[in-house]
C-alpha cells in the first residue's frame, strides 16, 4: 500500500496535477487507521490511493483536502469517531488528527519569442519556481536549458494553453504578436504581457481592437510590461517584467521596503 501511494504522488508531481497527501499522525481509542497511514486525494476530493479510515474519517479528510488545495495552505484536522457506527452497531469510541497537505503544480510561465530578453527570463522564471515553457520556431535546447518545455512546432499557437495561475509573456517582435495574444486572451491566464516600446504595443493593440476583442479583454493585457526600474539592457528588461510578476503573485506593495516601513 505504501509503495503504490509513493508511486501515485510520484507520477501525480511528473505530470503536474493538483492533489493533497493526508496523514493520520495520532489515534485515541478504536479507529480503523493507524498512525502514519497516508492517503492521496486527488483535486475532485477523491481518494486514490492510501487509507485513513472509512466513513466519517473519510469525508472529512476529503473535504478538507479540497479546501487546502483551495487556498494552497496545510491543515490538521480532529475527527471525533464516537458517532462512527461499527459493522457490529457499536460506536468507535475513538478520535485521530490528520495532516493534510497540499500538493499543487508549479505556475507556468509561458515565453513566447525568442532572443536574449527570452533567455533571461527563462532563466529568472526558473530560478523563481517557476515551470517554464517556451514557445517559438527558433528555440533550442542550449538556449534554454532550464525550460521545462520547449515548443517549435506551434504556428498557429494551438499549444499556448495557459491555466489560471499560469503568466504568458509574448516577446516575438514580430507581426504574429497579435496572434499569440488573441491565443491567450481566450485562456484564464493570470497575468498576459507584451514586451515592447509604447509605439508596438499601440500597434498589437489596434490588431487586437480591429480583430473584435472585446474591451474588457484587451484591458487584461499589460503593455507596455514590467515595473519602473529604468531597465535598458536585457537583463534589466527581463528583470524588470519578473518583478512585476512577483508582485502580482506575492501580493507585494512595489515600494521600496524602507519607504514602507516609514509608512507603517
Amino acid at each position: 500500500m505504501a509503495q503504490e501511494v509513493f508511486d501515485i504522488i510520484s507520477q501525480m508531481r511528473a505530470d503536474e496535477q493538483a492533489f493533497a497527501i493526508a496523514t493520520v499522525v495520532e489515534t485515541r481509542g478504536s479507529v480503523s487507521a493507524k498512525t502514519s497511514a497516508k492517503a492521496v486525494i486527488d483535486q475532485n476530493g477523491e481518494i486514490i490511493a492510501g487509507w485513513v479510515g472509512g466513513g466519517c474519517a473519510e469525508s472529512t479528510t476529503c473535504r478538507q483536502a479540497l479546501e487546502c488545495m483551495q487556498i494552497g495552505e496545510t491543515a490538521m484536522i480532529e475527527i471525533d469517531l464516537d458517532d462512527e457506527i461499527l459493522g457490529a452497531g457499536m460506536p468507535c469510541g475513538g478520535s485521530m488528527r490528520v495532516y493534510v497537505e497540499p500538493v499543487l503544480p508549479r505556475p507556468a510561465l509561458w515565453i513566447m519569442g525568442h532572443g536574449r530578453i527570452a533567455e533571461c527570463l527563462c532563466l529568472m522564471g526558473d530560478l523563481l519556481g517557476l515551470r517554464v515553457i517556451v514557445n517559438d520556431p527558433c528555440v533550442s535546447r542550449d538556449k534554454y536549458p532550464q525550460a521545462a518545455k520547449l515548443i517549435n512546432d506551434d504556428l498557429d499557437y494551438a499549444q499556448l494553453q495557459p491555466r489560471a495561475d499560469d503568466y504568458v509573456v509574448i516577446a516575438t517582435q514580430h507581426k504574429g504578436d497579435h496572434e499569440s495574444m488573441k491565443r491567450a486572451l481566450s485562456s484564464s491566464a493570470a497575468y498576459i504581457a507584451l514586451i515592447a516600446s509604447r509605439k508596438r504595443s499601440r500597434l498589437v493593440l489596434d490588431y487586437l481592437r480591429a480583430d473584435g476583442i472585446e474591451a474588457d479583454q484587451i484591458e487584461r493585457v499589460v503593455a507596455p510590461s514590467g515595473l519602473d526600474l529604468g531597465a535598458r539592457t536585457p537583463e534589466e528588461i527581463a528583470l524588470s517584467v519578473m518583478s512585476e510578476i512577483v508582485l502580482l503573485r506575492r501580493g507585494g506593495s512595489g515600494m521600496r521596503l524602507r519607504e514602507k516601513l516609514q509608512h507603517e
